[in-house]
């Protein structure tokens, strides 16, 4: 095998469109650059469904992304989105990316509760209706004012309240809408006191005002008298004709991890109660559609019947006739039926809540209910109006809670626990005293055993995240049931508008390493077959395993440990994942392709959590995140590989999700960390001292999170899009100039100039693990937008050599790469240059690699051995053979192989 000639490549470049573009079609030869331009792909019409069946529900509104290929719709483009039977509904459009030539890439849609058909065409080059009901935001003095139409939110720039009151028509629902928070500083102390926070706002500012959706940023601290700790970032959502919002509520962790724990977290309002007490209602949810159906003073159940009539009528939560018209046994005796005031339902586990109450503070509670996963839902009011509320994954990321205090009185109060004062502090004090690692042998010492990195002092959470969603409803009466299950069902998934797998894979976006399932032949459905079980498997095991909780809640296991039949989850760098070799990558590629909306879910989950709680988003650390571990801040291994924009691109696209575009902006200047901490300190040879002209970042698992987050911006034309652009560049371009390329590995790092230094001698430094943490995806997309021949063939050198054999190795560069592992997740490596180059020989040696390398293999069992007592706490199933980084790397080979040269895979059943 000889190596690329530079010569064949500028040749071939300009002839078949060689730096190019692949289309996910499993062919070679797609247009060039230039002839993109001259000759774009048409724009055809996207079609657009909810992702699960029902519609808009009671969201009060969805937003959805859609890409488009290459030259095909210029900047300012219209839309219009039409339903199947053909009634046009209105749509609010924005650019989120732009592809080198100016054109869009992917644009943003928001519609409303309107659009209620199954399935919609979003046509370009159209203009839809206007809405009946226009959003309307206005900043004045101390408040901005979001008018939907149907309620209007007034909302605080300073102080405490972030929404001061909710009114629809001239009745105010709520009020005093704040973030609370119990911080106690001794948790070894069952008696110790807490401190209570509110909410202090430092900036408020309008990101979004129309005509149909409307965004507004709330960021702060939260203060108890001097002391302010605990910063928060919340984003409210409004819709033209919605009589809800949404709340995206985003906390940062920056305290102390030893005297600072979280007793308590929630959002709180207070609700007006202008009824009559009987006339005051009480809706609680359960798990599924079930409801806690009560009145404050309720006239059911009692000894003397009020009438049938009025019975129910309460139920429905209707308002009563006038109490002259009961059986006056009943009226002349009211003021003995108890008021019920207080209830409270606590989630502290995954398994089980609570639900009690109480007629007001002083007295005893009563048991009302309990059961097993809770919806997170519940509604306070009366016939008069009332306000609805739910927390999105209730039950998934406990210990929760939901209050209703003062529901006797004139003013309820509810408070939505993200974290349930009921629970345990939350501690996340560093899980062991460092057992006497305390220098560097003696840390590689214990990553020998335990596979952790550890190093004193780099176990903590300071500046570690979590989001959450809620949702909050201002209601002219007390739903009916009916109404009330549709709200709480948005609560616990809230309809999602998506492109078609077709459009996608048209569009040519993500650098064209997907296309539809395809299961046209035996050898392909195999595979199809496979890819299906193990997303099962996962999905199965998240149950199994309980891999549930606060900061939990969307990762998965690294390994597994067969003798106990239990993942090793207290087992060092063996635990929780943390995006170890891509598992994001490859969820969003499953999803991409197949349009399923359980793995858009799954994959949902975890970029949450992953691009939240394993990075750092305050101090030193800042834009940095943690190799795989007990707890997902333990590991004293922080990297570009684990907070890299690859994994949140997908999710921010699909969605438009401004909170992922904070993330991914966050990252620009995260080349910037590698002055704070050398990532390989532990195992240099040479005294290294890092030099902002002279910083040593290798071309893998570092540079393609930079490249990442530089290409996002770019394309995003953000704040620093014109820097983000020259630094892509300028590394794309030195990394071609090196001696050997991407095998080079690694190169010294200019923070001036964003250029790398080009190697005065050839040398060959390659790790397997180089390209497995987006390299291969990122490269895939600079190409497709950046002609530049050089880098081209410096990637396709290394994808052409890896799998390799040694003597090819030697020959090429003069010495072999040594000792290498992924040879099948890798074998994506050899069907992107088969591709580039129109090499049949690359081809073949992709599904060679892909089907008797290592990784996961025909012969494998493919089965599930059913788990029982006293083997395991649960009842389940097992496969000892599935770990994660295996899973991740077949599933993105299979994945894009099959895109690739997918025309190419041998034929037959396997």
């Amino acid at each position: 095998m000889s190596p690329i000639d530079r010569r064949f490549l500028l040749k071939a470049a300009a002839a078949t469109g060689l730096v190019t573009h692949l289309g996910g079609t499993g062919t070679a030869g797609a247009a060039s650059p230039a002839a993109a331009a001259a000759k774009p792909r048409a724009a055809e019409p996207a079609r657009i469904a909810w992702l699960e069946k029902g519609g808009p529900g009671a969201a009060p509104g969805t937003t959805f992304g859609v890409a488009w290929p290459k030259g095909a719709l210029k900047a300012d483009e219209t839309f219009a989105l039409t339903a199947g039977d053909g009634a046009e509904v209105p749509v609010q459009t924005w650019p989120t990316a732009y592809w080198p030539d100016g054109t869009l890439k992917w644009t943003a849609h928001a519609t409303t509760r309107d659009a209620k058909a199954d399935e919609f065409t979003l046509k370009p080059g159209a203009t839809g209706p206007a809405p009946a009901k226009k959003i309307a935001v206005k900043k004045s003095g101390r408040t901005i004012t979001v008018s939907t139409g149907v309620i209007t939110a007034t909302l605080g720039t300073d102080g405490s309240e972030l929404v001061r009151s909710i009114t629809r028509g001239s009745t105010q629902i709520a009020r005093n809408g704040r973030l609370v928070l119990h911080r106690q500083p001794d948790i070894d102390n069952p008696g110790a006191a807490y401190h209570a926070y509110e909410s202090d706002i430092r900036e408020a500012k309008i990101e979004q005002d129309g005509p149909l959706r409307a965004v507004i940023r709330i960021d702060g601290k939260h203060r108890r008298h001097g002391h302010a700790w605990l910063p928060f970032s919340i984003r409210l959502y409004f819709y033209a004709g919605a009589d809800s919002f949404r709340m995206v509520h985003t906390i940062t962790y920056d305290g102390d991890q030893n005297k600072d724990f979280i007793r308590g977290l929630g959002v709180r309002f207070d609700i007006p109660m202008r009824d009559k007490a009987y006339d005051r209602h009480i809706r609680i949810a359960g798990q599924n559609d079930g409801f806690l159906t009560e009145a404050v003073q309720g006239i059911t159940g009692l000894r003397r019947d009020p009438g049938a009539t009025v019975r129910t009528a309460q139920i429905k939560g209707e308002k009563l006739p006038d109490p002259t018209t009961w059986d006056q046994r009943v009226t002349t005796r009211l003021q003995y039926v108890p008021h019920w005031g207080d209830y409270t339902l606590s989630q502290l586990s995954a398994d089980g809540f609570t639900l009690r109450k109480r007629t007001k503070s002083g007295h005893a509670w009563i048991p009302a209910g309990g059961g097993g996963r809770a919806t997170g839902f519940g509604y306070v009011g009366g016939a008069s109006g009332g306000l609805s509320f739910g927390l999105r994954d209730f039950w998934q990321k406990h210990p929760a809670q939901l209050d209703i205090r003062g529901a006797h009185t004139d003013t309820a109060t509810v408070t939505l626990w993200l974290y349930s004062p009921e629970a345990q502090p939350m501690d996340l004090r560093t899980y062991h005293d460092g057992m006497g690692q305390d220098t560097y042998p003696e840390q590689l010492e214990g990553l020998e055993i335990t596979y952790e990195d550890y190093e004193p002092k780099f176990g903590i959470p300071y500046g570690i995240a979590r989001t959450s969603e809620l949702m909050f409803w201002a209601n002219a009466a007390t739903p009916s049931a009916a109404t009330l299950v549709d709200q709480a069902a948005a609560v616990r998934t809230p309809p999602q508008l998506a492109a078609s797998p077709a459009s996608l894979t048209r569009a040519g976006v993500f650098g064209g390493l997907f296309a539809p399932v395809d299961r046209s032949d035996a050898a392909k459905a195999k595979i199809e077959d496979h890819l299906d079980y193990l997303f099962a498997y996962y999905k199965d095991q998240r149950e199994q395993r309980r891999w549930y909780g606060f900061w939990d809640y969307g990762d998965v296991m690294h390994s597994y440990d067969h003798d106990r039949h239990q993942w090793r989850y207290d087992v060092g760098g063996y635990a929780w994942d943390n995006s170890e070799l891509s598992p994001d990558l490859w969820l969003w590629f499953a999803y991409l392709r197949s349009g399923r909306a359980d793995i858009f879910r799954f994959a949902e989950a975890m970029t949450r959590h992953t691009g939240e709680v394993d990075v750092y988003h305050l101090g030193e650390w800042a834009g940095l995140g943690t190799r795989h571990g007990v707890q997902h801040f333990a590991d004293s291994a922080k990297q570009q590989r684990i907070s890299t924009a690859v994994y949140r691109r997908a999710y921010y696209f699909l969605t438009a999700d401004e909170r992922t575009g904070d993330l991914m902006h966050a990252l620009v200047d995260s080349d910037e960390t590698f002055l704070v901490i050398d990532p390989i300190r532990k195992i240099r040879e040479e005294p290294y001292e890092p030099d902002p002209h002279a910083l040593d970042i290798g071309f893998g698992t570092s540079w393609s999170g930079l490249a990442a987050a530089w290409l996002t911006e770019w394309e995003r034309k953000g704040p620093k899009a014109e820097k983000a652009e020259a630094r892509l560049r300028a590394t794309m371009e030195t990394i071609g100039a090196q001696p050997n390329g991407f095998v080079q590995g690694s190169g010294l790092y200019d923070l001036d100039t964003g250029k790398y230094a080009v190697g005065k001698e050839p040398k060959v430094d390659v790790s397997h693990l180089s390209a497995m943490f987006g390299l291969v995806e990122m490269c895939a997309e600079v190409i497709d937008l950046i002609d530049m021949p050089e880098f081209t063939e410096a990637w396709l050198d290394y994808c052409r050599y890896f799998n390799a054999t040694k003597a090819e190795q030697k020959e090429r560069y003069g010495k072999d790469f040594g000792p290498m592992l992924l040879f099948q997740g890798h074998s994506r490596l050899d069907a992107y240059a088969a591709v580039k180059a129109k090499d049949d020989k690359l081809a073949a040696r992709a599904w060679e690699k892909f089907y008797r390398s290592d990784g996961y293999l025909e012969s494998m069992d493919w089965s599930k051995t059913e788990l029982t007592g006293p083997q395991v706490l649960e009842p389940g199933y097992e496969n000892p053979e599935i770990s994660t980084n295996t899973t991740a790397l077949y599933g993105l080979a299979a994945i894009q192989n099959l895109a690739l040269v997918g025309d190419k895979i041998p034929g037959g059943a396997r």
